[in-house]
């Protein structure tokens, strides 16, 4: 590992490895960052309220031996993100983590193991434990983030029924997972506890720590209204770290200032945020330091997020606030071809959200983004209202490339940072995430999380939402931004949709079934913010159904998104491609929801299957095991992944 020194201290470099790694070094590899990654997907498993509401401790996927299954997934990926929350009183279970369809799980972890039990040892896995609150605590929050790739499936059990939430009565409740699937098995060694991660564990805690305390060299004075550069360079280069030490701090300055980004002259800025939002609080009152950012309460600001540019940079400061105010900055940054244009996203912010009062019934939209990339980060603060609380209660949403189901959710918006109970003992900080505040109710408060556990990829977009309290029946004003790298031209364009019931359809596509298939008709709504009721007709396949759609030839792989029935869970297919079978995985949904029925997910088929093709066959052969009486299919979008296009 390499340092270099510069005028705000030691800069920690990385390793050289793979453009897309995956499992450990998809986290020590701070510098592959910037990297698009092609065919990942990112996804959630948890304790979500199936009706809508507030009830983030009575889920599990089905019972199985003896066994509570809380995750299930078949196919490539990696567990990155594991958390249960729960009293310490209530019955300890152990959790079993079964890998690639074994029998016998790899390894055991009970919940006092987190942070003890190698490999997962702080700072990569730890236990956050509550206050008393009068008796009703303290509650824990065990968390790992130490990253479990897997080549054929992953599986997670819990010996105790993981119910409900009063301590009283001994019980404590279910979290989540959170975990990415990849489109093949190469390159992906299955986990097996025997890793060594003393390297990731030493790199994260001497990241968490300031750089070397030396005042940067260049001193700014800035009046009301004005700006001053800070870097205005021309490319290919990367800056690798940035610094301020605002003279004379007060909290006012997070507001204040802002810092624009500007890469090979843009027509808008990629990054104007204020100092709060960019560093990590937006609240302010204490220090806070993340992997790739930080700042303390005197002013000192840095970050180590990697940002290359290929023709042109400009870093300024804007005063937006009443007097002149005098920094010290810094910028690291070089001369690099180490990041291919067409491979690497820009360093990107969601256009500032400013401070709103949320809409009863409605989720509050931080960020809703055009292009492909990946999420690195966000920042939210949730402030109280007409004297109400700034609950913490209202779930996380984000939809990728226009799904009506949520990819990634929370259990609470604390859940998303890796916290409980509302934020009530601030400031709390690991490496990935933490937060900052007033404490107990009506709770003002900042939370900060960085996704380096497990990016979120994006192939035409995305939209960020956050719900206010249980069930947006709450005043909170929200405001922050998402973090991300990204290109604007989409890496992912709709060729078909075959929409099953519809006879023409049903013609065009050369639709057919063998075995029972029965006509079905739904009339429910999507497990989203909008719960809007949606009838539609389709079938419950019992055997086969087959059908054509057009592709492009200069595909990259496809993408098959199925509008389905889920009160029934565990549905699996087996999927053909023109009679090949696509060995990687079945299509697999081990989720259920009989209150809000309707599904939208996603089946990922490498370019091997696919490459020069206009059209293809898709047959799909329903598994039977002994859960879901049928395999449903209301309609299905057909999805071409798109070779990489230069950015703009």
């Amino acid at each position: 590992m390499g340092m270099m020194s510069t005028g705000v201290g030691i800069i920690m470099m990385f390793p050289t490895v793979a453009a897309n790694p995956v499992g450990l070094w998809s986290t020590m590899a701070l510098e592959r960052l910037p990297f698009l990654h092609e065919g990942t997907t990112v996804h959630y498993e948890g304790s979500i309220d199936k009706q809508g509401g507030n009830a983030d401790w009575d889920w599990w996927l089905y019972e199985e031996d003896g066994e509570w299954v809380l995750f299930d997934v078949d196919g490539p990926g990696c567990l990155c993100n594991f958390v249960q929350h729960r009293y310490p009183t209530s019955e300890t279970p152990t959790f079993r983590f079964y890998f690639d369809g074994e029998a016998e799980p790899r390894f055991e972890l009970r919940p006092e193991d987190f942070g003890k039990k190698a490999p997962f040892l702080a700072p990569l896995a730890d236990i956050y434990e509550g206050p008393v609150d009068n008796g009703r605590g303290p509650i824990w929050v065990v968390r790992s983030f130490v990253p479990m790739p897997f080549r054929k499936g992953c599986k997670v059990t819990s010996t105790v029924k993981l119910l409900g939430n009063d301590k009283a009565r001994g019980e404590g409740g279910w979290g989540h997972v959170v975990y990415h699937r990849y489109p093949t098995a190469e390159d992906v060694e299955t986990f097996t506890g025997r890793e060594d991660f003393e390297p990731l564990r030493a790199r994260l805690g001497e990241l968490q720590v300031p750089p070397e305390t030396r005042l940067p060299s260049t001193e700014h004075t800035i009046p009301p209204g004005g700006r001053v550069a800070l870097l205005d360079t021309e490319g290919p280069s990367v800056i690798r770290a940035l610094a301020l030490q605002v003279r004379d701090y007060t909290p006012a300055d997070l507001a204040h200032l802002w810092i624009r980004m500007q890469w090979d002259n843009h027509a808008f800025p990629d990054v104007d945020l204020p100092l709060g939002a960019y560093f990590g609080n937006l609240f302010g009152n204490n220090a806070l330091r993340f992997v790739v950012c930080g700042m303390d309460a005197k002013g000192g600001f840095d970050s180590r997020w990697p940002m290359p540019y290929w023709e042109h940079a400009r870093v300024e400061l804007v005063n937006h606030g009443p007097e002149a105010r005098v920094v010290l900055a810094a910028v690291d940054h070089e001369a690099s071809d180490a990041y291919p244009q067409q491979a690497c996203g820009y360093f990107r912010a969601s256009r500032y959200y400013p401070e709103t009062v949320s809409v009863r019934g409605h989720d509050t939209v931080l960020a809703d983004v055009s292009g492909r990339g990946h999420i690195v980060g966000g920042i939210i603060r949730g402030r109280s209202v007409n004297g109400g609380w700034a609950s913490c209660e209202g779930d996380v949403r984000l939809y990728i490339d226009g799904i009506a189901t949520p990819q990634i959710e929370s259990d609470g918006s604390e859940s998303w940072s890796c916290y409980g109970w509302g934020f009530p003992t601030p400031p709390e900080n690991n490496p990935i995430a933490g937060y900052d505040g007033s404490g107990p109710p009506p709770c003002e408060w900042s939370m900060m999380r960085t996704c380096l556990d497990a990016v979120y990829p994006f192939r035409t977009g995305f939209r960020f939402g956050i719900e206010a309290h249980g069930h947006n029946d709450a005043d909170i004003a929200h405001t922050g931004a998402i973090f991300y790298y990204g290109a604007d031209a989409p890496g992912l364009v709709c060729t078909d949709f075959i929409d099953i019931g519809e006879a023409e359809s049903e013609q065009d596509h050369g639709y057919a079934t063998t075995g029972s298939a029965q006509v079905v008709r739904v009339a429910s709504c999507y497990e989203n913010d909008e719960a809007l009721l949606v009838r539609d007709t389709g079938r419950a396949i019992e055997a086969v159904s087959e059908f054509t759609v057009r592709i492009r030839p200069d595909n990259t792989g496809v993408r098959l998104r199925r509008r389905a029935d889920q009160r029934y869970g565990r549905q699996r297919a087996r999927v053909y491609v023109d009679g090949e079978p696509v060995v990687e995985r079945t299509w697999y949904f081990a989720d259920r929801n009989p209150h809000c029925r309707w599904l939208e997910d996603e089946f990922e088929i490498a370019e091997a299957y696919t490459r020069g093709k206009e059209s293809i066959r898709i047959r799909m052969e329903r598994v039977n095991d002994g859960a879901s009486p049928a395999w449903s299919e209301f309609g299905y979008w057909v999805f071409t992944h798109l070779p990489t296009a230069p950015l703009r």
